[in-house]
């Protein structure tokens, strides 16, 4: 296997002492999750006494991190460096028959002298 060197993730637009030598495009990743049973159980629970409903919370994270990694593995595959203006978007998926949640991660690839 082999070793990737790390991918540079900001979401600003510019990196302090690096030149941007080349724009490889629009990258992104995309993800749609559902609470599991538990989470749903659990979150069900806590909405009615209130409060912050870690299970959910949890879920939303690991949505972040499967998007975030669809990306980081996109720009790969371009061949860049680098990933600037990052940002995340996210929207419910299925209207009132669903608690699914679409997550998108994107940016734009290039390469950094």
């Amino acid at each position: 296997m082999a070793i990737q060197s790390a991918m540079i993730v900001s979401t600003t637009f510019s990196i302090d002492g690096r030149r941007v030598r080349e724009y490889r495009g629009l990258v992104r990743g995309i993800t749609v999750r559902a609470p599991t049973i538990g989470q749903g159980i659990l979150g069900g629970l806590k909405s009615i006494v209130g409060g912050n409903i870690g299970a959910y919370g949890e879920m939303c994270e690991q949505a972040r991190e499967a998007a975030y990694n669809l990306m980081v593995d996109h720009a790969r595959q371009l061949g860049a460096n680098a990933i600037l203006g990052v940002s995340y978007d996210a929207s419910d998926v299925g209207g009132d028959r669903s608690a699914a949640t679409e997550v998108l991660c994107y940016g734009t690839a290039v390469v950094l002298e």
